[in-house]
């Protein structure tokens, strides 16, 4: 099971639940994570239970923030609009420099998102797995 979180930018959020529907069928598994709003509009149009964090100006992209800084999470689809400069952008960086550092594939468009998701799909984050199970403080 991976820790899946979802992003997505006011003119992206239809796009997001679209993308969602399309792949629910791979994310039932999972365990979810969103941004407010974003997860709010995929639970309605879709059967998945989503752990809502704040919407990201408030605050949500540094709580998704958080469980990347503690190697917590697997994978971010984060559509991001390129064409809308974005008042909480110091946060949106530090969360894709974290994902860098810890080595968290993250997608900020659509295309990648897809090339992520099939990749899941196939079941090849399963190295990923080895990170949880030899992570300090794991059960032996």
């Amino acid at each position: 099971m991976l820790n899946i979180a979802f992003i997505a930018h006011d003119r992206k959020k239809d796009e997001m639940v679209n993308f969602v529907i399309a792949y629910e069928h791979v994310f039932v598994p999972h365990k979810l994570y969103s941004t407010g709003t974003t997860g709010t509009r995929i639970m309605e149009q879709t059967s998945l239970s989503i752990q809502r964090f704040m919407s990201g100006p408030l605050g949500g992209d540094q709580q998704i923030g958080a469980l990347v800084a503690q190697n917590e999470m697997d994978l971010i689809i984060f559509l991001r609009d390129p064409l809308m400069a974005q008042p909480h952008e110091p946060d949106i960086i530090a969360l894709l420099r974290l994902c860098d550092v810890q080595g968290i594939p993250v997608a900020t468009n659509i295309a990648t998102a897809e090339v992520l998701v099939k990749a899941v799909e196939r079941g090849d984050f399963g190295w990923r797995e080895l990170v949880h199970k030899y992570k300090p403080g794991a059960a032996e």
